[in-house]
């Protein structure tokens, strides 16, 4: 799933997790994921509200412990201590807070003092967005560029211009973009999520979106809603155009048909394959096909009938779906197997899985399920 931010009015933890939630996470996960870091005294409040004639979702950190502050090591001892997918991205978010701040007040990050960062709210915050994002399934972020405000923020330590010190140094590498809003637009926690995420500030893909929530934030604002736009989409493949070129012939050997397969995959084919058919007069025969990109297709063309001796072929332009794949590289006792990972399965590479197989002395089928269960 890819999910899309729009922080148009800006962007905060609370905010983010409120997003998450009205675009379907399921609160109760939230609240288990949080409560496995062991913090205590907290209760996470969900409402929906109405921004400027938009509904949108809103949460609040009700606290009831005393301890308003803490050093940023207890925050990432609580993190780390949240189910695995989820601890992972909070405690580089948190780690990213303590670094920043430790590089800004000249101090260690295990012993750094977090002022207004070292209460509930971080914590749920961070660990209820990391696990909203398991939840949902989420494995790309794409954010919009951030709007940055204007004037001053009043801190443990004085008044602060905006953007924050520590808000701008956790944005490094971040697309920004300026505002008319004055005061914190970003906060340093919505910051540090972005970097952990990592969020990727570059154009959205080609996606199909399935639903989009909205997260409040506490501040009212003038003339716009102060809320996020969380959309969640299925990636979808851009169309591309390819030409089909084919030829029906009964007059071939089976070993030209297959030696011309292979010389068009090797002259730079998308695809090549033959089909049995029945001609005229009930003589047996194949049909040649070969998929080519534009720019080859004049080639290609050439290379089938040339090596076919077929006296014509036809041409059809045809939309090609391509979905974004990946590759990773996985061991099966030791020996490595590359898989083609797509958005909805995984297959690993045949000529892999016959190699190792062939060493182990095991089943093609055992050690292409043994790859399967190797991906991470």
């Amino acid at each position: 799933m890819i999910c899309w931010l729009n922080p148009a009015s800006g962007l905060a933890g609370d905010m983010l997790l409120a997003g998450l939630i009205d675009a379907g996470a399921p609160v109760a996960a939230i609240r288990a994921a949080v409560a496995a870091t062991g913090l205590t005294g907290w209760e996470l409040g969900v409402e929906r509200v109405v921004e400027h004639g938009l509904t949108a979702t809103r949460v609040t950190v009700t606290v009831t412990d005393t301890a308003t502050t803490r050093h940023a090591a207890e925050l990432i001892a609580l993190a780390a201590a949240a189910p695995a997918p989820v601890a992972e991205v909070a405690v580089r978010a948190l780690t990213a807070i303590a670094e920043t701040e430790a590089a800004l007040h000249g101090t260690d990050p295990g012993s750094v003092h977090l002022h207004e960062l070292g209460g509930h709210d971080t914590i749920v915050d961070v660990v209820g967005v990391a696990a909203a994002l398991h939840a949902l399934d989420v494995t790309d972020v794409y954010c919009a560029p951030l709007p940055l405000g204007t004037g001053a923020v009043r801190t443990a330590h004085g008044v602060l211009p905006c953007p924050a010190p520590a808000t701008l140094a956790l944005l490094a590498g971040a697309t920004t973009t300026g505002t008319d809003l004055r005061g914190e637009t970003v906060t340093p926690t919505a910051a540090a999520l972005v970097r952990a995420l990592p969020a990727r500030f570059e154009a959205v893909p080609v996606m199909r979106p399935v639903r989009t929530g909205y997260g409040a934030g506490h501040r009212r604002l003038a003339d716009r809603p102060n809320v996020v736009a969380v959309t969640l989409a299925e990636p979808a493949a851009p169309a591309t155009r390819a030409v089909l070129l084919e030829t029906t012939v009964d007059d071939v050997t089976g070993e030209t048909l297959g030696h011309t397969v292979s010389k068009a995959l090797a002259a730079g084919a998308l695809d090549a394959w033959l089909t049995a058919v029945t001609m005229k007069k009930g003589r047996p025969g194949h049909v040649v096909s070969v998929l080519a990109p534009a720019s080859r297709a004049d080639a290609l063309a050439t290379l089938v009938l040339t090596e076919t001796g077929s006296l014509g072929l036809r041409r059809s332009t045809v939309d090609r779906d391509v979905l974004p794949r990946r590759f990773e590289t996985v061991h099966v006792d030791g020996h490595p197997v590359r898989v083609k990972i797509g958005p909805y399965g995984a297959k690993p590479e045949h000529d892999d899985v016959a190699a190792v197989a062939a060493r182990l002395g095991l089943p093609l089928r055992e050690v292409a399920a043994r790859a399967r269960r190797e991906i991470s």
